[in-house]
């Protein structure tokens, strides 16, 4: 499933990112998000979501959320 359909406070881990944007790949690794990474969904916001992923904190957008694979 993709991150847009995670639970709120349980941790995933990240199967793999579903694009084919490098320049996105190349960000989301710089963020700590690849995989085998865990990553906890926060909150939900109207167009997005926050994200946990290592010691930090993120909003992405649900464009961005759905190409994040995890399980």
């Amino acid at each position: 499933m993709d991150l847009t359909k995670a639970q709120e406070g349980k941790e995933y881990i990240v199967l793999k990112i579903d694009t084919n944007d490098e320049e996105l790949n190349s960000f989301l690794f710089s963020l700590g998000c690849y995989s085998g990474e865990p990553i906890t969904v926060i909150s939900r916001l109207k167009g997005g979501c926050i994200v946990s992923i290592k010691d930090g904190r993120y909003s992405i957008d649900n464009q961005l959320a759905a190409a994040i694979i995890v399980g």
